[in-house]
């Protein structure tokens, strides 16, 4: 039986931190992911484009805020719960369908900014600085050799008390509080930038998954996850808060 979920131990090389796929086999996995990531971001600019030059489109879809919310929630956890069980076309439609809805309560986010004096240079410089911590983030989690599986279980938990976090802020309101959650926030998603890269590149989605394709739909919805996380966090101290 074949223990190596691409065909043979061959594409792999030993390091440090045990086995990894070889160069060429670790691009490859990463530019898929990164291909599907990069596909649904413009799918969520372009969604969320109509709804900031529509009036009636983002009346609608603040009237329908929460179920929007839930059915993001929904389909976000339940890819990735599902990627197992599911064929590859099936997760990149659930992942493009998530990326479309997020472009829907992106819209309304950026309209709240771009409708006051100067708030389009906010969200310019947001995501300026997002794309830079982004694009740094993932060079590091493609290039070092020091393993960071550890980090990402910190991380993940950091993640639930970032949450509990943001969740008590909403009785709170507390500005401070929400200044030091947002930086907060941008550091725990670079860092999980660079743990997702390195996991990707290193076949473990692929693994987990049991096809490339799928590690590559998986990949790219955390990726995507994460930019979007540290946008929306330095939107929130660029723009003072704005809610």
């Amino acid at each position: 039986m074949n223990d190596y979920p691409f065909g043979s131990r061959g594409g792999y090389a030993s390091d440090d931190v045990g086995l990894r796929p070889a160069a060429v086999t670790s691009v490859g996995f990463l530019s898929q992911a990164f291909l599907w990531m990069f596909l649904g971001l413009l799918l969520s600019a372009f969604v969320a484009f109509l709804v900031e030059h529509n009036l009636g489109l983002g009346q609608t879809v603040l009237n329908l805020w929460l179920p929007l919310i839930i059915a993001e929630m929904v389909i976000g956890v339940g890819l990735q719960i599902a990627i197992r069980r599911i064929n590859a076309t099936t997760a990149l439609a659930l992942f493009l369908i998530y990326a479309g809805l997020n472009g829907l309560t992106f819209g309304v986010i950026l309209l709240a900014y771009t409708a006051e004096q100067g708030g389009a240079a906010t969200v310019v410089e947001a995501f300026l600085s997002a794309a830079a911590m982004f694009g740094g983030a993932a060079l590091y989690g493609a290039v070092t050799r020091r393993s960071l599986t550890n980090m990402f279980g910190y991380l993940a938990m950091a993640t639930w008390g970032l949450l509990v976090a943001i969740l008590l802020n909403l009785l709170l309101n507390n500005s401070t509080l929400d200044m030091l959650i947002s930086i907060v926030g941008v550091l725990i998603f670079t860092a999980l930038t660079a743990s997702t890269v390195q996991r990707i590149s290193r076949g473990q989605f692929a693994a987990i998954t049991g096809s490339t394709e799928k590690a590559a739909v998986l990949g790219a919805l955390l990726l995507y996850l994460e930019f979007v996380n540290i946008f929306l966090f330095l939107l929130r101290l660029f723009g003072g808060g704005r809610r």
